[in-house]
């Protein structure tokens, strides 16, 4: 088992984007919404990957305010018109049906149809993606300028779909440490055939569990890939006990466009999820792009409600519904890549480096500067690029190791890359210049 550092170092250039890519490209095709087949066939690919722990709970099951629904199956859906062409086709694209419709069969004028078509007219070319979850009704996607084209006459509409008692599915993978303690890292599986949004997050928490079971760990691990929404919050009400555990974590998703790294803070705002993130992105220059907590977005919101107030950060790429994209047929296998994937993956490696090796130390010869060179430092410092850096390091180290601070105090007060400053409490480790006290 080797330190979680060394998985970092060990990461081949876009060897892991490729796999993450590879596994979206399989995931892609499959229609998934908040309950229902697709999800367990996501949960089925995944566990190929992972070990799993699969729950299935049941419709009409209380969850905190929410209840959960009923089960929707759909097997086709589609719209002919007066030719008996089909012009809309969910065979084509799943997006095209309004997840969660209600079944139908019948003809319609186009006035009767139209307040059940949508389109987005900023993005005339690209089919939308509409959901109906808790509002009982049916609908189809289309690009605009297709909608505008629609000829007055009859058209036949199918939605051949099930909406009864069944269940909510989701899994967690579970990674012990040398601690109960755990970070909680979770993922939605709710949306059909979107990348960024949805299989980018999933690929990379997958990735994510294959580095961290290879490494020896401080804390234990839980990732949970569950719907949006309902299936954070079926989660939540279910380990409400053991919440205490969660030391914190990171909602994924929007992980594999050009867009650099965005990190939103906990409802804590300065947890230390919260600090490990703005290290880490500050020296990758997105210092810019580390926002503050808002009840909007993803599953942060439901981990941040004021009842749970877990610390759990948000981090993606482009920022949530900030990308032309977002939520279109456009969010496809075109719009991510394998760099931006192994990208993401790393900055998550580094976060969680930060939470792992984040401790106090104790330096043993604290009345002045201890002498370096006869301590054989400089030799030491001998592999690396850059001397003047890792001295600077060292001194901020040894000058910082009073028993109160811990090395990330040192790297925010310093504004030195933290694992530069690893680096150098290493080597004074070796010099039997620090003790560490946790």
């Amino acid at each position: 088992m080797t330190a979680l550092r060394d998985c970092i170092d060990r990461l081949e250039p876009d060897e892991a984007g490729k796999k993450m890519y590879g596994l979206i490209e399989r995931l892609f095709p499959i229609c998934r919404s908040i309950t229902g087949a697709g999800v367990r066939q996501t949960l089925d690919i995944v566990g190929e990957h992972l070990d799993l722990a699969r729950s299935e709970v049941a419709t009409g099951t209380a969850v905190f305010d929410w209840t959960i629904p009923n089960e929707w199956t759909i097997r086709d859906a589609w719209i002919k018109d007066a030719s008996g062409r089909k012009i809309v086709d969910f065979q084509h694209s799943n997006l095209h049906v309004v997840s969660y419709s209600t079944p139908v069969h019948g003809r319609f004028t186009l006035a009767e149809l139209k307040p059940h078509l949508h389109s987005d007219p900023e993005n005339p070319e690209w089919t939308p993606y509409r959901t109906s979850y808790y509002n009982a009704n049916w609908g189809f996607c289309l690009p605009h300028q297709q909608l505008l084209a629609l000829p007055e006459g009859e058209y036949e509409v199918c939605v051949d779909a099930d909406l009864a008692p069944g269940s909510l599915s989701y899994a967690e993978c579970f990674i012990p440490g040398q601690s109960d303690q755990e970070i909680l890292l979770f993922a939605h599986t709710c949306h059909p055939s979107l990348c960024n949004d949805n299989l980018s997050g999933i690929s990379v928490l997958v990735a994510l569990g294959e580095y961290l079971r290879q490494c020896r760990l401080k804390w234990s691990y839980r990732l949970v890939f569950a719907p949006a929404t309902i299936g954070s919050i079926t989660w939540l009400s279910r380990n409400e006990a053991r919440l205490s555990q969660i030391q914190g974590g990171l909602v994924v998703s929007v992980a594999g466009d050009a867009g650099g790294v965005t990190y939103k803070r906990s409802r804590r705002h300065d947890s230390l999820i919260d600090r490990a993130s703005a290290s880490v992105l500050t020296q990758a220059g997105f210092a810019d792009r580390i926002v503050d907590f808002s009840p909007w977005g993803y599953d942060e919101r439901q981990f941040c409600s004021p009842g749970i107030n877990l610390p759990m950060g948000r981090l993606t790429r482009s920022p949530h519904g900030a990308y032309r994209e977002y939520h279109s047929s456009a969010d496809n296998l075109q719009l991510v890549h394998p760099e931006h994937l192994q990208h993401t993956l790393k900055t998550v490696l580094q976060i969680l480096n930060v939470i792992e090796t984040n401790g106090r130390y104790l330096n043993r010869f604290p009345k002045g500067e201890p002498q370096l060179g006869r301590r054989g430092l400089y030799q030491m410092m001998g592999g690396y690029t850059r001397i003047s850096e890792l001295q600077n390091a060292l001194l901020w180290v040894l000058n910082g190791s009073d028993g109160e601070q811990s090395l990330l105090d040192i790297a925010e007060k310093s504004r030195l890359d933290y694992s530069l400053l690893q680096h150098a409490a290493d080597l004074a480790m070796r010099a039997d210049l620090l003790t560490l006290l946790d």
